[in-house]
Parts: C-alpha cells; sequence; structure tokens
C-alpha cells in the first residue's frame, strides 16, 4: 500500500480549469427569430428593420408602429399570430422586452407558443 493521499496535487499551484458549453443552432436569414423590438433611439429603425425583412423573408413578418415610452416598433412573424391574437401577444412581449431593453437597444426573442385544447364530443 502507498502512503500517499489518493487526490495530492503535485505542486502547490491552484487548479485551473475551463468548463465549455456550445449551443449550436440552424442560422437563419434574417439575423433575427420571432420578434423584433426596436428601441426609440436604436441604430436601426423599423424602415431599415423593414426594409431587411422584405428583402430577405418577404411577407414573413408583420411590423406593427407603437406609441411607446421605450419602444417604437415590434416586428412579428406571422405564423405566430395564427396561435395567438396580436392584441393578446403583443402586451405579453412590450412588458417583457421592457424588462431588458432600453430605447437604445433593438432586442430579439425567441418565441414558443403551445396551445393546449381540451373537447369532448357526444358519444
Amino acid at each position: 500500500m502507498s502512503s500517499r493521499p489518493p487526490f495530492a496535487s503535485h505542486s502547490s499551484e491552484p487548479v485551473r480549469r475551463a468548463e465549455v458549453t456550445i449551443r449550436l443552432s440552424e442560422f437563419e436569414i434574417p439575423p433575427m427569430q420571432d420578434v423584433l423590438l426596436v428601441g426609440k433611439r436604436a441604430p436601426i429603425g423599423p424602415e431599415a428593420v423593414r426594409r431587411m425583412v422584405d428583402a430577405l423573408t418577404p411577407e414573413q413578418y408583420d411590423i406593427i408602429y407603437l406609441d411607446h415610452e421605450i419602444f417604437e416598433a415590434a416586428v412579428l412573424k406571422r405564423s405566430l399570430l395564427k396561435f395567438l391574437p396580436q392584441e393578446k401577444f403583443l402586451p405579453v412581449i412590450l412588458e417583457e422586452g421592457m424588462r431588458v431593453a432600453t430605447e437604445n437597444t433593438v432586442v430579439k426573442a425567441q418565441v414558443n407558443i403551445v396551445v393546449q385544447v381540451n373537447r369532448a364530443v357526444d358519444l
């Protein structure tokens, strides 16, 4: 039997380790996801966003101009609005966006909407 402890270090130097986490996902064109919130003083305005969206993915997004304290516009993926109407979805995304954004930022959001339906039928 050895008299050395099982985890003895070879020197008195601290142990340094690095942990690497990599998330790979499909590159999307345009480089936005489901929602883009455009701040009132953001470096890119709603018209520039409209040109980008129309050039790369025509008729997939709606641009909604806002009368809001932080955001000038919201760009919403049309397919989301089939699951949840704009008047229900927009207040939620603005409320959550306000928690992380300023007037100078453009925030993109990935949104998952799950619709749950339970139906009964007469037998």
